[in-house]
């Protein structure tokens, strides 16, 4: 422990005494190349390069006659590590990483939308022009209104981070309120030429709700009565009078109503 380990620099003696001392048979073919191309023999290892943060906006300089490119760099704060995490990778940050976080924060259930993921070549995105939210070939989600909002950032001068947001945002709500009435008409036209549809996802969500309440009601008579047992298991049962003891007091109630009288 605490011994550097030169067993990698030395492969290429190794193997030569081997063969000298006859445990090999034939020199293995990389003896040259090792020879030709050592193994890196710095013992010290440096620890990871930090990436910045790169941010693009177009602003307007004082003295200049058109906006221009600028672009801002986020310094990163270098926090100390332990010895055991010292060379671990670096994280490497991007602009909509900040922009993605933020919209689905405030938007959780657009998770929960299925996604398509595939792509033909793997270059679609080159297709793609964000001057406007809704692409072809590409279905509406959170994704688009991250590119959106990064493309104000990068190309309308002095644009802020929460008025790209807004405008992303309108458009984003807007597009899904037309989808949402495209498909409610086109379900009533449906229903006109005599389709029938099964029942709506609350109609099953409020089925299995009664379901499980329904078997929640058994389940909590069963426990009241259990638990009704234990008291009285605990406490005793009442005791039960004798027939002598219980005709003597009926007596005792028949002499006494007619002296009441």
């Amino acid at each position: 422990m605490g011994k550097y380990n030169l067993t990698a620099l030395r492969v290429r003696q190794t193997a030569l005494r081997q063969k000298e001392a006859g445990k090999t048979h034939q020199i293995p073919k990389w003896i040259d190349v090792v020879r030709d191309i050592p193994p890196a023999q710095v013992l010290v290892r440096n620890q990871q390069q930090q990436h910045q943060l790169v941010r693009q906006r177009l602003k307007t300089l004082p003295g200049a006659s058109k906006p221009q490119v600028v672009f801002e760099v986020q310094e990163k704060r270098v926090k100390p590590k332990k010895a055991s995490r010292m060379f671990l990778p670096t994280e490497i940050k991007y602009e909509e990483d900040l922009l993605r976080k933020e919209f689905f924060r405030d938007h959780p259930w657009e998770l929960a939308r299925p996604r398509v993921v595939l792509e033909s070549t793997g270059k679609d995105y080159e297709n793609y022009d964000w001057s406007r939210l809704q692409q072809p070939g590409k279905r509406l989600d959170g994704e688009s209104v991250v590119q959106r909002q990064l493309w104000l950032l990068n190309n309308v001068p002095d644009m802020t981070k929460s008025t790209a947001y807004d405008i992303a945002r309108r458009e984003f709500y807007r597009l899904r309120l037309q989808e949402d009435i495209e498909r409610r008409v086109a379900a009533e036209e449906a229903e006109a030429t005599g389709a029938t549809f099964g029942p709506t996802r609350l109609e099953i969500g409020m089925e299995l709700e009664n379901q499980e309440y329904e078997r929640w009601k058994v389940w909590a008579k069963s426990e009241a009565q259990v638990q009704e047992q234990r008291a009285a298991a605990f406490t005793g049962a009442p005791e039960i009078p004798s027939t002598e003891d219980s005709l003597g007091l009926e007596e005792g109630v028949e002499e006494k109503q007619p002296q009441q009288a």
